[in-house]
């Protein structure tokens, strides 16, 4: 075999062999992927309890409710099309309120929970640090002055 030919079946093998590795990779990472949805689509979805999903929404006012343990707590999730009742149980984040928008990682149980594994609260853009609250324009000025100069 000349050694044209020879680079031409070593380069179809390379070619084999990481076509292969990716999709013996994509077939293992298919229980990993985590979905994202809003209240509206999810009700929309035909989701199987138990797959790993996000539900990203608004808490509903008026809906934040402690269990009696103390450290559970149920909240409803709206966008406008659908809510979802959402059941966590764990240390909310600092930013967690109602009327706040939150995305929810877990997944949905046969009774039509939500049953969410980890919280994440987000702010909106005009977020202000707790320390900075009080501040007026030119405090903030003077302290971002002082801090970037060396």
């Amino acid at each position: 075999m000349k050694a044209k030919h020879q680079r031409l079946v070593l380069i179809s093998i390379a070619f084999i062999g990481l076509l292969a590795a990716g999709l013996i990779a994509a077939y293992a990472l298919r229980g990993q992927a985590s979905y994202f949805y809003t209240p509206g689509e999810l009700a929309a979805a035909e989701v199987e309890p138990g797959q790993a999903i996000r539900l990203g929404g608004m808490v509903q006012t008026g809906s934040i409710k402690k269990q009696a343990d103390g450290v559970t707590i149920d909240f409803i999730v709206e966008d406008g099309k659908g809510t979802v009742p959402v059941r966590f149980s764990g240390i909310t984040p600092a930013l967690f309120v109602e009327g706040s928008g939150v995305v929810a990682e877990g997944r949905m149980d046969r009774a039509g929970f939500f049953v969410a594994d980890n919280l994440l609260a987000k702010h909106d853009e005009n977020y202000v640090p707790r320390e900075m609250k009080d501040m007026t324009s030119a405090d903030v000025k003077k302290v971002a002055g002082t801090v970037a100069q060396p």
